[in-house]
């Protein structure tokens, strides 16, 4: 009797302990629970060790983590009548769980749901166009919308991501069509563009080419002219000079000096090797005048001094005028030199100017091609999103 009386006791020990660990309820650090006690809600139970009523308590457990919902694909009609297959994931939280549990039955199901619909709406709302290259804004709408909708359940939607959107066989045939059209009227337009700036760019060299072929020849016939002026200048000023000393030279010639003169000329002209010499009808005045010089039967009055001669025709330097130095006519020449080095630096420095802003325009029509191609790829890419 003993024996029967220990062994139940034992067993309803292990069965107290048994009912105590079943109240034992842990809770995750991401988690929060609900504690009900037949029926009747008790209050939230905090992460860590908690122990409630056993057998006739329940504990709902609630992640509080960030959840991805994913919205199914589905069919939208746009506002242009595309029909577009559309998806998207939903990023949810619980803020409330009392909310979360209590206010809605099943929180994932009914953000899911009311997310598709509000999709459809939003899209239905937008041309293809706008659908293709507008993601942003539509994210960040369907996210209030949700955000708003879901407060009631203690749930708040983070973030609403459009994944993909993909249009049916028809319509993306007709944007390939479309795409290919404008890649097509691009390329003309590109094509067209290149001819035109290259002719402007030709005519413009070539004109360019024609001024400074002008400017060089305009430049050598003015210095040719100078040069030609300057030299004309000096070889009448040497033939006026040259009159001028013999005018003043012949002043105080007398007869006996001309008769010398006349007579060395005789004889530079028997020198020669002509076999016939023509001598002028006063030949024999001037033999007469010669015989009057050797005789020294007449007297030739001297005309007078140096004094004399320069009161009756003045100065030598009055009548002969300025005669240039060498050191005058190189400071002559050396100014000519140096306009003629500056010409040719600004013709020099022109063709540099005009070669930059011909190589500154092929790289500004290579660089407009670069960005029209870049432009023209991305038309290939929406579609397939």
């Amino acid at each position: 009797m003993a024996v029967i009386d220990f062994g139940l006791g034992l067993v309803i020990t292990i069965a107290l302990i048994l009912i105590f660990i079943s109240g034992v309820t842990i809770i995750q650090p991401y988690e929060q629970g609900l504690w009900i006690v037949l029926g009747r809600y008790r209050k939230r139970l905090n992460p860590g060790f908690n122990w409630v009523y056993p057998l006739i308590s329940e504990v709902i457990r609630m992640d509080l983590r960030t959840q991805v919902l994913d919205v199914p694909r589905q069919e939208v009609i746009t506002k242009d009548n595309s029909p577009t297959n559309v998806d998207a994931i939903v990023y949810v939280r619980v803020i409330d769980p009392e909310k979360a549990y209590f206010e809605v039955v099943n929180y994932h199901v009914a953000t899911i749901s009311l997310s598709q619909t509000t999709l459809r709406s939003v899209v239905g709302d937008m041309e293809l166009d706008e659908i293709l290259y507008n993601r942003d804004f539509i994210n960040t709408k369907l996210r209030d919308i949700l955000d708003e909708a879901t407060d009631a359940w203690g749930v708040k939607v983070e973030a609403v991501e459009i994944r993909e959107v993909d249009p049916v066989g028809t319509v993306k045939e007709a944007m390939e069509e479309q795409t290919s059209a404008e890649r097509k009227r691009r390329a003309a337009i590109l094509l067209a563009d290149g001819q035109k700036k290259a002719a402007i760019l030709e005519a413009e060299g070539s004109k360019q080419a024609r001024i400074l072929n002008a400017e060089g020849m305009r430049q050598s016939q003015i210095l040719e002219a100078e040069g030609e002026r300057v030299s004309k200048i000096l070889i009448a000023q040497g033939e006026s000079q040259g009159l001028r000393i013999l005018s003043v030279g012949a002043v105080p010639l007398d007869k006996k000096a001309i008769s010398v003169l006349s007579m060395d000329m005789m004889k530079k002209m028997a020198e020669g090797q002509a076999t016939k010499i023509i001598f002028p009808m006063e030949i024999s005045k001037m033999l007469n005048q010669v015989g009057q010089y050797l005789g020294a039967s007449t007297e030739v009055p001297e005309v007078g001094e140096t004094v004399d001669v320069e009161k009756i025709v003045g100065k030598a330097e009055d009548i002969l005028g300025h005669i240039p130095k060498a050191d005058e006519l190189r400071r002559e020449v050396e100014k000519i030199e140096e306009a003629l080095v500056k010409e040719t630096e600004e013709t020099i420095r022109t063709g540099e100017s005009l070669k930059e802003k011909a190589m500154s325009d092929k790289s500004d029509i290579h660089i407009f091609k670069s960005n029209e191609d870049e432009s023209s790829a991305e038309p290939e890419d929406s579609p397939k999103e």
